[in-house]
């Protein structure tokens, strides 16, 4: 079995530089980091079955207590959540919880983009649609991730990966109106996180994903994937109508780490520079649901 590198971030609320607590870390190594773990590819991660049955499990009262080893890892925070987590009804109840009204403010003005949801953050300002996808040694293109040709010229692509341990409901990151494009890619449920990149760089590309086009009257036409992964028993999109508000609810993701997505016109957009900064080095920022990570161009 090879030895895994610890996976690190930078925490934008304190600068620090953090390592993540990767929960079912030893079930992942087994998937990815030995010859029986990968021969089993197809049945773990090529269909949505075990994620499915997976789904029904810690959506049924027998996964209540399920919820106590969440809320052992470090890093969640328990007191952001509506209710005491004994209210809750299972294991996916709590994971998608509400937070209360103060839990994450907003980064207020009509040029602010800010992040959709949680999560560690990669940006990149300037990808062209034909060229490999830049995380993690993915040789797959930006085409192909959002499942047409797009335009020739360069797009700033934000991606944000959820652990277990966030917040699982994602926003719309401006005000914006959806343009009646919703696309759904079937494909596999790749875990999200950095352990099964090693093994499986392409796994954005080769996941189920759910594809929104949405305009901006700041941020002009832009993408919005929500990307599914390993455990994610669905992609539960709650949005109703057109016109939506900067951070109104797009959706959640039942149980599993999985990513949110912006593919945005490059010249409609600059990321603050720490995030650029710290994309350069192949380092990841965790960042909190509203926060500023940009402005119109």
């Amino acid at each position: 079995m090879s030895k895994n590198v610890p996976v690190t971030y930078i925490d934008r609320a304190t600068g620090k530089l953090c390592t993540e607590s990767v929960m079912g870390n030893k079930a992942l190594n087994f998937a990815y980091n030995t010859l029986l773990g990968r021969s089993l590819w197809g049945f773990l991660f090529g269909t949505g079955v075990l994620s499915r049955l997976m789904g029904a499990y810690y959506d049924s009262r027998l996964s209540h207590n399920a919820i106590k080893s969440l809320l052992q890892i470090p890093g969640l925070n328990a007191n952001e959540a509506e209710m005491p987590w004994q209210n809750y009804s299972s294991f996916n109840d709590f994971f998608t919880r509400k937070l209360k009204p103060d839990a994450r403010p907003v980064a207020v003005g009509g040029n602010i983009l800010c992040t959709p949801a949680d999560g560690r953050l990669l940006v990149y300002p300037e990808i062209a649609p034909d060229i490999p996808f830049p995380v993690k040694g993915a040789v797959r293109s930006l085409n192909e991730l959002c499942g047409t040709t797009l335009p020739s010229e360069s797009y700033s692509v934000a991606v944000a990966r959820l652990a277990p341990i966030d917040y699982h409901r994602y926003h719309y990151p401006c005000d914006c109106v959806e343009t009646g494009f919703v696309k759904k890619i079937a494909g596999k449920y790749h875990s999200v996180n950095p352990i099964a990149f090693a093994k499986a760089p392409d796994l954005f590309v080769e996941n189920t994903r759910v594809i929104t086009l949405l305009d901006s009257p700041v941020f002009g036409r832009f993408a919005y994937l929500e990307i599914g992964a390993f455990g994610v028993g669905s992609i539960v999109n709650t949005a109703k109508g057109e016109n939506h508000a900067k951070m109104d609810e797009k959706g959640m993701f039942k149980f599993g780490g999985s990513t949110v997505i912006l593919v945005m016109e490059s010249d409609k957009v600059c990321f603050d520079s720490d995030l650029v900064e710290n994309s350069s080095n192949n380092l990841e920022t965790l960042v909190r649901c509203g926060e500023k990570i940009g402005t119109g161009n």
